[in-house]
């Protein structure tokens, strides 16, 4: 982007600037510490320019908005067309009680639904099994049935309303309900608008719930991306899911590189299937965490995007710009939020949410300030809302298409980030010799992603512990007296109560014959290594149960041994 002479010019220019201006500052009073560095411990130079980004080629490595690689974003308006999703998180108790939240947030204006789900649900257990016990509608909402998700969407409209489901190892069976309830309404399936998590590599990777071994896991990942594809063409049947692997204590490259791993082994995967690449890759979308180092977040989106749109066409031959767009879901970082001076947690959320608006989301759910200390209240699911709102309509960052493009640290950021994960998503190709699908699961089998991660929370502890990473109002700025806030309150026994009395009910009201013939039909599709999707739909419209079609999965697949997720 820049002639060599003027280059030496800058660098000259730098030097003569160091010599007389910066160094006899240094003397007098110095800096605040002796290194600088983000969350994820990158180094932070202290001033960057066009000798950063020398070997930049504009069109190649940027180019403008909606046009490849798609650094500065996938649509060529981006949020001056339309702003982003606006999709909190809700869930608890049951379906009535989530129901209602959801009617609350669509009145407050937000503008896609997301639905949380307890831990019975997330692993494939009916509220009535005695593992279930403690757990039903703690953290999320219960669906055990078809009449759970009746009651969960009741007065929304499926043809109109766009629905996340962040789900997992249980994920085909919600999804089935989902495309049961709309068959039973009316709304054609082409309609259907969402995204179903249904993310398993990220779950062996950090996230530890599952049932089955990962092979069959992936499996039932496919299945849904190939029944999606030709029966709803509207609906992302898979969220790559970063967030959790940040989560764990990734850093933000690590994050970054097995994400992208993750989403290029979906793809291999769904080519091996006898998929066509641009058939299913523009239904594919990804799920970033965004923490506090605004800059290094806004560069991470940006080399996400470039990563994929090369990488999608030369290993992959798409051909269709749908198919190389990456889109995103953020979500803002939960393990920034601090149970101490709770409110702190608002200034964090807002400069999480301005470095996902600024890096080209296209939805974003804000955390609540109480998140730390339980599930949300109304109050601070308003604020978080608010946020985005604010930000949106006050802020003036999402008139402008990529408003940091072309500032000298952002393009730097965003060329060390985009090398370093491309090294290690090139490492896990050759631990498959050639298939990123085969080293993911050969680095999930050898333990490979849990020990970089644990080494990364590991790093991240020290530095907090010995101060070289402040957290205000934990390690820093700390005050005595108690800052605690009004929480929500789950009544755990009667959300329980309502839970078995509804699949009594059904169970009581179904045809069991029936029942047992969709089951069976189930397991032939498991067992013939066919698609499970028509099955397990017919089997949830016949009245089963989650926990009865996943122990069908079981039956056929077996259980994964490890530290969590074995039933």
């Amino acid at each position: 982007m820049y002639d060599e002479a003027d280059l030496e010019s800058i660098r000259e220019a730098r030097e003569a600037w160091a010599e007389t201006t910066l160094d006899p500052a240094l003397e007098d009073h110095g800096e605040r510490k002796a290194d600088f560095a983000t969350v994820s411990n990158h180094d932070v130079d202290r001033i960057y320019d066009p000798t950063d980004v020398a070997d930049l080629d504009y069109e190649d490595d940027l180019g403008f908005p909606g046009d490849p690689p798609y650094t500065r974003g996938v649509y060529p308006t981006m949020h001056r067309g339309r702003t982003w999703t606006m999709r909190q998180f809700a869930g608890f108790g049951t379906a009535e009680e989530t129901n209602e939240r959801f009617h609350y947030l669509v009145e407050e204006g937000q503008t896609g639904l997301s639905t949380a789900f307890d831990m019975p649900s997330l692993m494939g257990i009916d509220s009535d099994d005695p593992m279930a016990l403690g757990e039903v509608g703690k953290e999320g909402v219960a669906v055990d049935t078809l009449e759970d998700m009746r009651v969960l969407f009741e007065g929304l409209d499926l043809g109109e309303i766009s629905t996340s489901f962040t789900i997992n190892p249980s994920a085909p069976v919600i999804y089935a309900m989902y495309v049961a309830l709309a068959d039973e309404r009316g709304v054609p399936r082409e309609q259907l608008r969402g995204t179903l998590q249904n993310d398993m590599f990220k779950e062996f990777i950090a996230q530890k719930e599952w049932v089955v071994p990962p092979e069959p896991s992936l499996k039932l990942v496919t299945d849904v991306v190939e029944f999606a594809t030709e029966e709803t063409p509207r609906f992302h049947p898979i969220s790559i899911s970063g967030y959790h692997i940040r989560e764990a204590g990734a850093t933000a490259v690590e994050e970054l590189a097995f994400t992208l791993a993750d989403g290029f082994a979906y793809v291999e995967d769904a080519m091996d299937r006898g998929l066509e690449v641009d058939a299913f890759a523009p239904r594919l979308s990804f799920f970033f965490n965004c923490h506090n180092s605004l800059l290094e977040e806004v560069a991470k989106f940006r080399a996400a995007r470039r990563i994929w749109a090369r990488q999608l066409a030369e290993w992959y031959g798409a051909e269709a710009d749908a198919s190389r767009r990456l889109k995103f879901h953020t979500q803002t970082a939960g393990q920034s939020l601090t149970a101490q001076q709770p409110l702190n947690n608002v200034v964090r959320v807002t400069i999480q949410a301005l470095a996902a608006v600024m890096g080209g989301t296209q939805s974003l759910h804000t955390n609540s300030y109480d998140e730390a200390l339980a599930l949300p209240s109304e109050e601070a699911v308003r604020v978080a809302l608010r946020t985005q709102q604010i930000i949106a309509e006050e802020s003036g960052v999402a008139d402008t298409v990529d408003p940091l493009g072309g500032s000298f640290a952002v393009e730097a950021l965003t060329d060390e980030i985009e090398a370093e994960a491309m090294a290690i998503v090139e490492d896990l190709r050759e631990r498959g010799e050639g298939s990123i699908r085969t080293g993911v699961l050969e680095g999930i089998r050898e333990g490979y992603f849990q020990r970089e991660i644990q080494n990364s929370a590991y790093e991240y502890q020290e530095r907090v512990e010995a101060g070289d990473a402040v957290v205000v109002g934990v390690n820093e700025y700390v005050i005595e007296e108690e800052t605690g806030a009004d929480t929500l309150h789950v009544d755990e026994e009667r959300a329980r109560e309502r839970q078995l009395d509804r699949i009594e009910a059904v169970k009581d009201e179904r045809d069991d014959a029936a029942v047992e013939s969709a089951l069976a039909d189930v397991r032939g599709a498991a067992e013939a290594d066919g698609n499970t999707i028509p099955a397990i739909v017919e089997s949830v419209k016949a009245g089963a149960t989650m926990g009865e079609v996943m122990g069908v999965f079981e039956d056929v697949y077996g259980s994964y041994g490890g530290e969590a997720g074995v039933r």
